[in-house]
């Protein structure tokens, strides 16, 4: 698992970007796939959920997730969900210890909060869609909510996919373009002509400091380049794979 050196001197702050090293899947999952909406052996998928909590020794039931669909919706999060309860969502946020917020990623952005006074945790799923429609404003929003100060927030963009290998067409920069002008800033040509390399990672990164964040740090990480330790959503639509892993990160309060 990969930690950043800005979330872990937060006191009271328990955080893990993980790797897909260390499960019990096979194929195309190998190994640690934490994602049940995967179409992975649910047993492995269990197995694999508990062992990554036990990388930060904690208990399974500790591990909170939400169903993603990269809407810009956030949940504020008390408890465990009840069994088949996981609400529609792609951020959380809590003030609640012992709570293990996991985000599933596999080429979007996971992004990880937390308040420097150790009062206030969030994660967020952050693909393009989300990251454009508002879940990065309304994660922040739920924490000023629940008594965080942006001053003291510190935001922390896990592994995603990078610039070079994220090929988009003509009409994808319109409405960052719509935005903010200077978001061109994150697009360069690609090899194919009409189309663009977008800087996702670069997008989020700076969205967060207009929203006014001042330690925004990132995993320098390409999610498609690097098949050893992460899963892909584009590796294996290039495949042309029947699915793929999700991997997990997580943000927590301590008891």
């Amino acid at each position: 698992m990969i930690t950043l050196s800005a979330l872990n001197e937060v006191n009271r702050i328990r955080h893990a970007f993980f790797t897909r090293e260390g499960g019990v899947s096979q194929g195309i999952y190998a190994s640690l796939n934490c994602g049940p909406g995967s179409k992975d052996d649910p047993k492995a998928v269990s197995e694999n959920r508990a062992r990554a909590m036990a990388m930060v020794d904690m208990p399974p039931e500790a591990l909170i997730t939400v169903h993603q669909t990269h809407t810009p919706d956030v949940v504020v999060v008390d408890g465990p969900w009840a069994e088949g309860g996981r609400p529609v969502a792609d951020a959380m946020v809590t003030v609640t210890p012992g709570l293990a917020l996991g985000i599933l990623t596999a080429d979007c952005a996971p992004v990880l909060f937390a308040d420097r006074r150790g009062q206030v945790v969030g994660a967020a799923h952050s693909g393009w869609k989300g990251a454009i429609g508002g879940v990065l404003e309304n994660t922040l929003d739920k924490m000023v909510a629940l008594g965080a100060n942006k001053k003291n927030i510190v935001a922390a963009i896990g592994p995603c996919i990078g610039q070079r290998s994220y090929e988009v067409g003509p009409d994808f920069p319109a409405p960052f373009l719509a935005e903010e002008p200077m978001n061109r800033d994150f697009f360069a040509p690609s090899a194919k002509p009409g189309h663009y390399l977008f800087d996702l990672p670069g997008y989020v990164s700076r969205k967060l400091s207009r929203l006014g964040i001042q330690d925004v740090t990132r995993v320098p990480a390409d999610t498609l380049r690097d098949e050893a330790r992460f899963f892909s959503y584009r590796r294996t639509t290039l495949r042309a794979e029947p699915d793929y892993g999700r991997q997990l990160s997580m943000i927590m309060l301590e008891r």
